[in-house]
């Protein structure tokens, strides 16, 4: 557990505390520099030990100033370098603990033979499947297996767009609960169809002669899908009758 800066605990500090910012005001305040990060996405990295909100009596989380540039290290090092979360966390934790460390270099061990980094970064929009691989911290046939149910999907040149990484991590997350790639199946027919209506939406502006409104598509699927991923999570939790903090 990380200590604050006096020593103590983080867990059980008043979250009364001036300075703390709910999960909501994180997002804002990261969406800036990263537009695809989600509360899902702070709630997984969590999960996976990068950072550790105080949390108040009743359970919701309160992030400091400290955890928030934590966070945005831990997204900048998954878009510009793509290392695995293990990795990250071990080198942002030394770094914590003063000690004089490098940025790791991207590599894996995979059948006995080091896979070499690449000579230059992937582009944050595109990347390789031995960068995919080792950003998610999974093998290649873990990979075959969620490509064969439509889960992760290859580019028509052979790369991969840079969500897949999210996906990959969050289908090994799920993993972890015993949640098998096939029955994902069911999620993933749920988000084609919910893409189909954006796509209806938006497909006479697409059409547009004006290239201002063509332009503007663009803008306009941005909006619908975050209204749909909100409306969906929103469906989910009240089916099971949770509240998220």
């Amino acid at each position: 557990m990380r200590q604050t800066p006096s020593g103590g605990a983080r867990h059980g500090t008043a979250a009364a505390d001036s300075g703390l910012m709910s999960i909501g005001t994180v997002l804002n305040v990261l969406r800036d520099e990263f537009p695809e990060v989600t509360i899902s996405k702070i709630r997984f990295l969590e999960s996976e030990g990068l950072i550790e909100p105080q949390r108040t009596p009743s359970g919701y989380r309160k992030f400091s100033a400290g955890d928030v540039e934590r966070l945005a290290r831990v997204l900048r090092m998954q878009r510009d370098h793509y290392l695995p979360l293990k990795v990250i966390r071990e080198y942002l934790d030394a770094v914590e603990r003063g000690e004089a460390v490098q940025l790791p270099v991207l590599g894996r061990q995979r059948d006995g033979e080091a896979v070499p980094a690449p000579r230059q970064a992937p582009s944050a929009a595109r990347i390789g499947r031995a960068e995919l691989l080792a950003a998610a911290g999974i093998e290649d046939a873990d990979l075959q297996e969620w490509e064969s149910y439509g889960l992760v999907t290859p580019l028509e040149d052979g790369l991969y767009d840079s969500e897949a990484v999210t996906v990959a991590a969050l289908v090994s997350e799920l993993g972890r609960f015993g949640i098998e790639p096939r029955h994902l199946r069911v999620m993933k027919a749920a988000a084609d169809r919910e893409a189909g209506l954006v796509d209806q939406v938006v497909a006479p502006l697409k059409r547009h002669r004006n290239p201002q409104t063509r332009a503007h598509a663009e803008d306009r699927t941005k909006e619908l899908a975050a209204l749909t991923v909100k409306l969906h999570a929103a469906l989910v939790q009240t089916a099971l009758g949770v509240r998220l903090p």
